[in-house]
């Protein structure tokens, strides 16, 4: 089975979380991006940084990659995101159209993918690859999530319960395009090293 690692998330606080929260970087096209220029906490301003730039830029460009750099760091030092002090799972539930799916945030191992541990589903384009890549190497920071399944394991889906039903949600708003979003912090040492071993 894949390996996960907990890690220390940089996420908005409470109370601005559905102003910085934005669709995937790659379902939205630049002149959709741009749209939220004056949005000053969307999350936009980092993934796609190239709405704070000349509209001809070159969006593969390092100018858009240090812009991102530049407008996350702007975030830290506005107090907008916040790192946790010790690392954390993250669960993820997604509810649209009364349909809801529920999901862990973690860290998980190049390593396994490259040796064939995590499979592939689908291509990824090289020109987007390395985007991500270029992205990532500026800002220091892996800003869009990769989605991957692992087969349900009974033991998993108690500790996710458990949390869920013993924990209030640290974020629960509804996004512009109608999805839910709940998201609970994993904090608890016992709980982050229990999920981890389910894993090995």
């Amino acid at each position: 089975m894949a390996k996960i690692t907990p890690f220390k998330g940089l996420r908005p606080i409470q109370e601005l979380a559905q102003e910085v929260a934005t669709l995937p970087y790659d379902v939205v096209n630049v002149e959709e991006a741009r749209a939220y220029k004056d949005e000053p906490y969307h999350f936009y301003h980092v993934t796609r940084s190239e709405i704070d730039l000349p509209a001809d830029i070159d969006v593969h460009s390092q100018q858009v990659y240090e812009k991102a750099k530049e407008n996350l760091n702007h975030l830290i030092e506005e107090g907008i995101l916040v790192e946790d002090r010790e690392p954390c799972y993250y669960i993820y539930r997604l509810v649209m159209n009364g349909r809801a799916q529920t999901g862990l945030i973690c860290g998980s191992s190049v390593e396994d993918y490259n040796n064939g541990i995590i499979k592939k589903h689908e291509f990824t384009r090289p020109v987007k690859e390395n985007d991500r890549i270029n992205h990532i190497k500026t800002t220091r920071a892996q800003t869009g999530i990769v989605f991957l399944a692992y087969r349900e394991q009974a033991d998993v889906n108690k500790i996710i319960e458990d949390w869920k039903a013993a924990h209030d949600a640290d974020y629960d708003f509804i996004s512009e395009d109608g999805i839910g979003h709940t998201v609970w912090v994993v904090n608890d040492k016992d709980t982050v090293d229990s999920i981890t071993k389910l894993f090995d």
